[in-house]
């Protein structure tokens, strides 16, 4: 039987584990669990009991709607099952977070149980072949018999040693390959916070039906007729969607994760205590109207002119050569190109990063996070910002320019950068 002082001393020795010790989040929730379970064995132990204990959220946190619990629960999880099949595979108790539930189970290592030993059992002496007559001659035959035949087994075993082919060794375990340079100069930065970033994507308000036809829905509708139709909040891009992949590309090349999550769920509490890679423009990504946003490049829709209305990326004080405002193919033509903004900025606090990668559509919000998850174009941009190490990074703004053909981005230039002083 497990006392508790053994079970709080595994506790502890996770918690200083190479899977568990820069997760200092995971080790808060794995301490709250362990006391959870400890002293009120068979209770129920809740998600929004853990989101407002352990992580500070607000009393009007609503599990169905932020997964965050879920998430971290899964990672402890992952955790636990890597310590025990490694450094922690001789340890006297094993501590277990089952699927569907919160409450820790603890057992002992089998290993660790000693059972005694039952002595092997001594077969009865057969005497059964020299139960013959005295004056039998079976004996006698059956020796030479046996040594003939154990000399043929040594020689045929002695013939195959000799005609065997050696055998190579077998190949060392292959170690995980480093991360690309530009990898940890740039992305690393995101991973100096005990918590895992968040990324979150766009997901525009649509009314209507989706097997009838969607809209945009008119945030400033004035009459019922205008704002009809049952709202949803739950449609993002192709672009969105590739670019999420393409991030989870790098971070596991890193050996880490990324949380995600929705623009629409995005709180300001996430801001405070996270870092955060936004994709989508302001346009669908209405998160972005609150946050610290770019100043250089912003998205600001034509009131004049043939492209009157259509959304642009205005140049706030353009260089030679760059221009004023950078527009999408015309939305009555085949898309071929596009343009992104790429921002790196300090959160409400300094020690998080906020990164914003947004085009005028989709497609320029794909070719912008592809821009920065290729090694080489992302160390032309690490070059060109003058980044030798991690610290080096500060916050800049960047302009692209997408060449698209058939909704796939294929070229993306940098065509103006702009480095904060």
């Amino acid at each position: 039987m497990l006392n508790r002082e053994t079970v709080l001393e595994e506790i502890e020795r996770l918690s200083a584990s190479a899977a568990l010790h820069h997760s200092e989040s995971l080790c808060k929730l794995l301490r709250y669990l362990a006391e959870q379970s400890l002293d009120n064995p068979g209770a129920t132990i809740k998600e929004y009991q853990i989101a407002t204990e352990v992580f500070h959220r607000s009393t009007d946190f609503d599990p169905q709607l932020d997964s965050v619990i879920r998430v971290q629960a899964g990672r402890l999880r992952t955790k636990l099952a890597a310590y025990y099949s490694s450094e922690g595979e001789e340890d006297r108790v094993f501590v277990e977070l089952p699927k569907g539930n919160y409450t820790l189970h603890f057992r002992e290592n089998p290993k660790k149980i000693k059972s005694p030993e039952t002595p092997a059992e001594v077969p009865a002496e057969d005497h059964s072949a020299f139960a013959a007559a005295p004056n039998s001659r079976r004996p006698s035959l059956l020796v030479p018999v046996l040594g003939f035949l154990l000399l043929l087994a040594v020689a045929i075993i002695a013939a195959l040693l000799l005609s065997r082919k050696p055998v190579a060794a077998a190949p060392a375990l292959l170690t995980p390959a480093p991360a690309p340079a530009p990898y940890r100069l740039f992305w690393g930065r995101f991973l100096a916070s005990p918590e895992e970033p968040w990324v979150v994507f766009s997901n525009a308000t649509f009314v209507g039906r989706p097997e009838t036809g969607l809209r945009y829905a008119n945030a400033a509708a004035t009459t019922p007729a205008e704002s009809q139709g049952k709202v949803f909040d739950h449609y993002t891009g192709v672009g969105e969607v590739l670019a999420v992949h393409e991030i989870d590309g790098v971070f596991a090349a890193l050996h880490a994760h990324a949380r995600v999550k929705r623009g629409s769920l995005f709180s300001l509490d996430d801001l405070k205590q996270n870092n955060l890679i936004f994709l989508g423009s302001p346009a669908e990504n209405l998160t972005l109207r609150d946050i610290p946003t770019t100043t250089s490049f912003v998205f600001k829709r034509l009131t004049e002119g043939p492209r009157k209305g259509d959304l642009s990326i205005a140049n706030v004080a353009p260089q030679p050569g760059e221009p004023q405002f950078s527009l999408a193919s015309p939305s009555e033509q085949t898309l071929t190109e596009d343009y992104a903004i790429i921002g790196l900025k300090r959160g409400n606090e300094s020690s998080r990063l906020v990164l914003i990668v947004a085009g005028t559509t989709t497609f320029g919000t794909e070719g912008g996070v592809e821009y920065l998850c290729r090694p080489e174009s992302l160390q032309d941009l690490l070059n060109r910002l003058g980044v030798k190490k991690p610290e080096d990074l500060s916050p800049f703004e960047a302009l692209l320019r997408i060449r698209i053909s058939r909704g796939v981005p294929v070229e993306t230039t940098l065509i103006a950068l702009r480095k904060e002083k």
